[in-house]
């Protein structure tokens, strides 16, 4: 069904259809009403590509995802409820959300400037910052409209939005520490990405204030699934005396954790206290129940769709530009993996 088809089915000019659907105020109430219910029933799509050329924008968002361990094993359970609080806000726009995934063969920045260079969106949500990231210095010299999921050490004027992983390490390292453990050990990313620094620093400067030593030994470096958390057992299973701790950054490492404990007879809240990092549908089923910490990722999906907008001129008048820099707030959900030292251990 096209505006034509559309227009001869209600013997009215091409014209007038146009403005109806459009909402154009010289076109009169009833025939606008009378345009938009026949669309409805006959299914009428516009034309987005023509709509596009026309009005110089796509009416389109895309959300990068890079393809990575942690997102195949984990991207369903974290970005399905963020896109949800995305699309919630789009959708009172009439805005898609795309998700770009970036294969793990590419290079995340070469990757976004053919997703530029199409033009197939008007702005853009990146996600899974570098400590150093020439995406950020792309955009920013294109001047396209992008808000970050996660903070950076690349300087510029940019929106962003990221968990709070130092909030989390010290308040982690702080609960172990009033429990009477010394010996913590920290599972971080294997990989560079930004949020390994930040948990790391907020690891040491927590040890620091509680008055324990940083020992490089007890940082454990492992992909964040549950082939990572065997791992990191494995290591603290190595390691002697073993640590009567472990925070964990990715809830999906408890899993495998877990599982090589269990192999070894050592039971968490009993032997050695576990922390993971947020509360998950898996995490949930986990004996004991794991200590972590709980996020509203919907809530956030919602706060990085209304500060993309503000980067949007067509929608000044509705969000004003402001200057986002946020640390999304996560609260401690206390489980049985954690707890006092063991008697045997002290």
């Amino acid at each position: 069904m096209s505006i034509r088809d559309l227009a001869r089915h209600l013997d009215i000019s091409i014209g007038t259809v146009s403005r109806a659907l459009n909402g154009k105020a010289d076109v009169n109430p009833e025939t606008r009403e009378r345009v938009l219910e026949a669309a409805k029933q006959l299914g009428y799509v516009p034309n987005q590509s023509g709509r596009s050329l026309r009005q110089g924008t796509t009416n389109t968002i895309g959300f990068m995802i890079e393809s990575t361990i942690e997102t195949v094993d984990n991207g369903g359970s974290f970005f399905m409820p963020v896109f949800e609080g995305v699309q919630s806000v789009f959708r009172r726009h009439h805005l898609d959300l795309v998700a770009l995934l970036c294969g793990t063969d590419e290079d995340p920045a070469s990757y976004l400037n053919r997703v530029v260079a199409r033009r197939f969106v008007d702005g853009l949500i990146i996600s899974a910052t570098a400590r150093s990231d020439p995406r950020i210095d792309f955009l920013l010299e294109r001047k396209i409209p992008f808000v970050a999921l996660g903070r950076s050490a690349t300087k510029g004027d940019y929106p962003w939005i990221d968990l709070d992983f130092e909030g989390v390490a010290s308040q982690a390292v702080q609960r172990l520490a009033g429990f009477g453990h010394r010996r913590i050990a920290i599972g971080t990313p294997a990989s560079d990405i930004n949020l390994g620094y930040l948990f790391l620093d907020g690891y040491r400067r927590a040890l620091a204030d509680h008055g324990i030593a940083f020992d490089p030994e007890l940082v454990l470096p492992a992909n964040g699934n549950e082939e990572g958390g065997y791992q990191v057992a494995c290591a603290l299973l190595a390691q002697n005396p073993m640590p009567t701790a472990i925070i964990l950054v990715n809830e999906n490492m408890a899993i495998g954790l877990y599982r090589r404990l269990h192999e070894a007879g050592i039971q968490p809240g009993r032997d050695i206290a576990v922390i993971g990092f947020r509360e998950s549908t898996q995490s949930r089923f986990l004996s004991p129940t794991l200590t972590c910490f709980r996020i509203s990722l919907r809530d956030l999906g919602i706060k990085l769709a209304e500060a993309l907008l503000a980067t949007l001129p067509a929608f000044a008048s509705q969000y004003p530009r402001e200057k986002v820099a946020l640390i999304w707030p996560m609260e401690l959900v206390p489980g049985e993996s954690d707890g006092p030292m063991p008697s045997s251990a002290a």
